[in-house]
């Protein structure tokens, strides 16, 4: 016996519009993934530079003496800073790279001659593993390579200008977006705040969520903000390594500086950029003096278990109160869903996730009153 069902209109035009306002909702969201991104870096930025404006306003409320609070003079000089320190490194950093790697390319002849014995030693290597002319074997096999890239390099050079044009386009985007996020953010907020709880008798609720936001950006701002202090312990460390390595090898005591920027800079990165860092200056080291480089290299290991086991754990304490297990999880699913930007983002987002659980039963709580 057949039996059938029927619907009115309004009822299917109901059921249909959820699944397209979904994927509406889906499509747009994909369309704007990379402006949400920026969005979200500058926000991200923002909340980092929250206690160094904090620091900037209380130098003036101290030194001016007046309650007046100096916000947005506070907030420029703080991101002036950072923008200053950022781009002296670069300065300092990339000059010194440039230099040793062409130091390195002038002294490579000099060196193959007399670690391998030339072109004549790796003949000689040659014959006993039954090449007769290995000399002529590396030649060709670096024609075809140096021909390949040059292909490859040819056909891509315009979207290399447009890629770095589109690169430079969004960090100056990033750089503007966190300036107003600074300036604006504390305002918008509070006339948020103001429409939301408009009109509500329920003021627990809201009075929950402002404590939740709060402490999600305070442990973003605290988790930066000592992830900087350690990196700087850091940088002054492999520097102070390099220093003290000029005094008893070829190696130039002006390196010390630019190796410890490169390295406080890549500790930022969670995880994997003490390693980065590391390896980096090893590299520089080794186009200078190869001893100097083995002797920091092990030198800077014993020192980042020290760092990593007593100097991190005691400066950033339980300011994110997550089991290492978790922090690793977090970097890695970050690293795979956004690369860098994502592992550097994840440990800040996991503290965050992290108040979200254990601020859930107030929420629940507030809601139900």
């Amino acid at each position: 016996m057949e039996k059938y069902i029927t619907t009115s209109t309004k009822t299917m035009v109901k059921f249909w519009s959820i699944p397209l306002i979904i994927v509406a909702v889906l499509f747009i969201l994909y369309k704007a993934l990379t402006g949400l991104i920026i969005i979200g870096i500058s926000l991200f930025l923002a909340l980092a530079l929250k206690p160094l404006v904090h620091k900037v306003n209380n130098f003036f409320v101290k030194h001016f003496g007046t309650e007046k609070k100096h916000q947005t003079t506070s907030a420029v000089l703080a991101y002036l800073l950072v923008v200053v320190v950022i781009g002296g490194i670069i300065a300092i950093v990339g000059p010194v790279v440039v230099n040793e790697t062409a130091k390195f390319v002038q002294q490579a002849p000099e060196m193959f001659e007399k670690t391998l014995g030339g072109w004549e030693g790796i003949n000689n290597f040659g014959r006993t593993i039954g090449i007769d002319n290995l000399q002529g074997e590396i030649d060709n096999t670096l024609k075809t390579l140096s021909n390949n890239l040059l292909g490859v390099l040819g056909s891509d050079v315009v979207a290399s200008v447009a890629g770095i044009g589109d690169v430079i386009m969004k960090v100056v985007l990033v750089l503007v977006l966190t300036l107003l996020f600074l300036l604006e953010g504390p305002v918008i907020m509070d006339r948020i705040w103001h429409s939301v709880s408009a009109g509500r008798e329920n003021k627990k609720s809201i009075q929950v969520a402002k404590k939740v936001l709060s402490k999600m950006a305070n442990v973003v701002s605290t988790y930066v903000s000592r992830q900087v202090i350690v990196a700087m312990i850091d940088g002054c460390a492999s520097g102070l390594i390099v220093f003290l390595l000029s005094l008893f090898t070829g190696v130039s005591s002006s390196l010390a500086m630019p190796m410890g920027m490169i390295t406080m800079t890549f500790y930022l990165i969670p995880m994997f950029g003490q390693f980065i860092g590391g390896t980096l200056v090893t590299l520089v080291l080794l186009f200078s003096s190869p001893i100097s480089a083995v002797i920091f290299a092990i030198v800077y290991i014993i020192y980042a278990q020290i760092e990593n086991n007593v100097i991190s754990p005691k400066i950033q304490g339980s300011a994110l109160n997550l089991p290492a297990v978790m922090i690793l999880c977090a970097v890695v699913i970050g690293m795979y869903m956004f690369g860098l930007l994502g592992a550097i983002i994840a440990i800040p987002i996991a503290g965050c996730i992290r108040v979200l659980i254990d601020e859930y039963p107030n929420i629940i709580k507030a809601n139900r009153e």
